[in-house]
């Protein structure tokens, strides 16, 4: 009998089968790690399991010590034994360690919180653990380790018999996560069944029983960590080729536009952790620069670093155009030339509330518009030509950018740095959480802009969209270069092996 077993789960989303199938299972006091590249729905199926996506909104069978199970919400399934730590902690900084672990649980008596047999408990919980942190500290002033600590001490708070945790050490120092694998051997003897999510291959090999490896939203395979081999898993997660869908590139390259060298760029809740550790690179005119890894390698970061809009400590030497050039905000990058498409379009691209016009024109509006007076007349023309170029599907540039679908305020924002005729242009994860239809449309529009000159650096987390797009690629781990591929040389296991730190 398995502590848990998923049969058959599907998950949909409009357009997308995000889940086709998947099965899996864990016995008591095992580690199980579940593995597979960005969207392969390894995350998706520990929101089914945990009451994220609550019963009725997928197919298949949830049962938990042979017996079916139904969640409605979260509170359901943590109280089946199942708890989850997603990658980004769900923790109230302006609260005690002590009032975070009983959050919604608090002890009381007689309709009231009791303070003392809180804290008493959260003390014997966090000794238990063997963890030395005050549960009367405010967690805003633990650093982000112990932050990942206490999450754990709350999630075992409430007795949980299935922990899943989703990339926990991403923000852990080497010894932070040698005190989290302590921690996770103690509960494993326990019987505390582990579902471990992870692009750390060495972790993931260092702790687990089994592997699941998942792609395409379907399961590939289940074996015993023994019985694999590092490549054998890069194999499998990546396991297919770059299809018809990438436009046949022919940039010819000229000059070298841009050239980065000791980039440094540090952890905002860990000042003295680099992200980013003395990368330099260069991309020409004319080329379409890749910049592959996993999720935490650093890639987002080093754009941000670059162009001046990353809020922790960074330091770079900077070249444009073979001169050198001091960019200290982003005002100053667009003044060299240098447009940024970013990852999260709703929080930094868009202005949701606002017209398709007023996005359009943001970053280049005094060009467009005079310095002095907005003149909407030429703000409209210069906005119809992106409209009508990238196929945006809407009345009119005064269209709320909000009502718009992903893939089309995607090309908003992709038009928007187009109008400040960059010579340098960022995109980071340009296609994400569009449909097929548009991806397309925007792989043949960064074709084109390739061919016409401009030099471009894509970050992706989609490995095929970086082979099929890239002229060179440039992979990080853990915030180093560990490989450089020319598109011939660039297969997909060389850049998977290079981005799990096994070049």
């Amino acid at each position: 009998m398995s502590l848990l077993e998923m049969k058959d789960i599907v998950k949909e989303f409009p357009g997308v089968r995000a889940l086709d199938g998947v099965s899996f299972t864990l016995e008591a006091g095992e580690f199980h790690s579940l593995v597979g590249e960005n969207g392969a729905g390894k995350s998706t199926l520990m929101k089914v399991l945990s009451g994220v996506y609550p019963v009725g909104t997928y197919e298949g069978d949830i049962l938990i010590d042979d017996t079916v199970r139904t969640f409605r919400t979260i509170r359901e399934s943590e109280n089946a034994g199942v708890s989850i730590i997603f990658q980004e902690l769900s923790l109230v900084k302006e609260l005690t360690v002590g009032e975070n672990i009983f959050l919604g649980q608090a002890p009381a008596k007689f309709g009231v919180i009791d303070w003392s047999r809180l804290y008493h408990e959260a003390t014997v919980l966090l000794q238990d653990l063997h963890l030395d942190i005050d549960p009367r500290v405010l967690v805003g002033n633990l650093g982000i380790g112990q932050q990942q600590l206490v999450e754990i001490a709350k999630a075992l708070s409430k007795n949980a018999r299935i922990l899943v945790l989703d990339e926990p050490t991403a923000a852990l120092t080497e010894s932070e996560v040698e005190t989290l694998f302590g921690i996770l051997r103690k509960l494993k003897e326990r019987g505390v069944g582990m579902i471990y999510i992870s692009h750390k291959l060495d972790e993931v090999f260092k702790m687990s029983d089994r592997i699941t490896v998942l792609r395409d939203g379907k399961t590939v395979g289940t074996q015993a960590a023994a019985d694999m081999t590092r490549d054998q898993v890069i194999a499998a997660m990546v396991g297919r080729e770059v299809g018809d869908i990438f436009p046949k590139p022919d940039h010819k390259f000229g000059d070298t536009a841009l050239e980065i060298s000791g980039l440094d760029v540090y952890s905002i809740d860990v000042p003295d952790k680099k992200l980013v550790d003395n990368v330099g690179f260069s991309v020409r005119r004319g080329e379409v620069l890749g910049i592959a890894g996993l999720m935490g390698a650093g890639r987002s970061e080093l754009l941000s670093g670059i162009f001046a809009s990353w809020q922790g400590r960074y330091s770079r030497k900077i070249t444009v155009g073979g001169t050198p050039a001091t960019i200290s905000s982003p005002a100053d990058a667009i003044s060299h030339g240098i447009g940024f498409v970013t990852e999260d379009r709703k929080r930094f691209g868009l202005i949701l509330e606002q017209t398709i016009l007023d996005n359009m024109t943001l970053a280049g509006l005094q060009k467009i518009s005079g310095r002095f007076v907005t003149d909407r007349m030429r703000e409209t023309i210069a906005a119809n030509g992106p409209m009508k170029s990238l196929r945006i599907k809407a009345n009119s540039t005064m269209t709320i950018a909000g009502t718009l679908s992903g893939g089309n305020q995607q090309k908003v924002v992709l038009g928007k740095w187009l109008l400040i005729n960059p010579k340098i242009l960022f995109l980071d994860e340009p296609t994400r959480g569009i449909d097929v239809g548009a991806k397309q449309e925007i792989y043949a529009e960064i074709n084109r802009l390739a061919k016409e000159g401009m030099a471009i650096v894509l970050v992706s987390s989609e490995l095929p969209e970086v082979l099929g797009l890239s002229d060179r690629v440039i992979v990080l781990h853990e915030g180093h270069i560990t490989g450089e591929f020319t598109r011939s040389e660039a297969t997909p296991e060389k850049v998977m092996a290079a981005a799990t730190g096994n070049q």
